[in-house]
Order: C-alpha cells, then structure tokens, then sequence
C-alpha cells in the first residue's frame, strides 16, 4: 500500500535523519499519527496548512509504501471531503508502524508560501 504524509521541515528533516526510513515519534499532545491514503489530500494540507503555520512556510509531501497486511488493522477515516481519507494510527504504535515500512520515504512535492 501507499500512503502519503504531509509533513513539515522539522519533521523532514526528522525523517533524513533517520536515513529515511522512519517517521519520528509523535508529540505529547499528539495521540494519533494520520498519514493519508491519496496525494491529493496530502498536496492540499502540506500547500495550505503546513505552508500557512510553519515557522519557514514550507510544506512537503511524502509517500511511501507499506506492508498491506499490517495496515489492515487500523480503521480509515474519512475527515472531510470524501476523498479526505486517513490511516489512524495510535502514537504508541508508531514504532512498529516504522518497522513495516517497505524502502524509503520520499519526498514527492514541496511547496514554499505563494
């Protein structure tokens, strides 16, 4: 399965660190890890929110692929829009979540404040 996840430079830079093959662990007031099961639920959070209220105006968005079998355990939401799809995943379950993670994640679009 792909999935995509909007993200910003601190969390990709994160994410370099790590060689790319994970995503860094959540925030306290961050109970879920929502990536998004379309790139253009992705595009339009990373170009509209993640460019609106980061410090540097950049947002960016990643895809990468991940083992099908395991992602069946977590339910789909649908936030908005039909196509406003995510994969909810509880802060605790990011590790293992990590491990299931098939290559690298990519960034696949940037967007600087227009």
């Amino acid at each position: 399965m792909i999935l995509y996840r909007p993200v910003g430079t601190k969390e990709l830079e994160l994410i370099k660190e790590s060689g790319n093959l994970r995503f860094p662990e959540r925030l306290p007031d961050q109970p879920i890890f929502y990536p998004v099961l379309n790139e253009k639920y992705a595009t339009e959070i990373a170009s509209q929110w993640n460019v609106k209220y980061n410090e540097d105006h950049k947002g960016y968005v990643t895809a990468f692929e991940i083992d099908d079998e395991y992602c069946k355990k977590f339910e789909v939401h649908t936030v908005g829009a039909s196509y406003h799809q995510e994969l909810w995943v509880p802060a605790d379950e990011l590790d293992t979540f990590n491990q299931h993670i098939m290559g690298e994640i990519h960034v696949i679009s940037e967007f600087p404040e227009e």
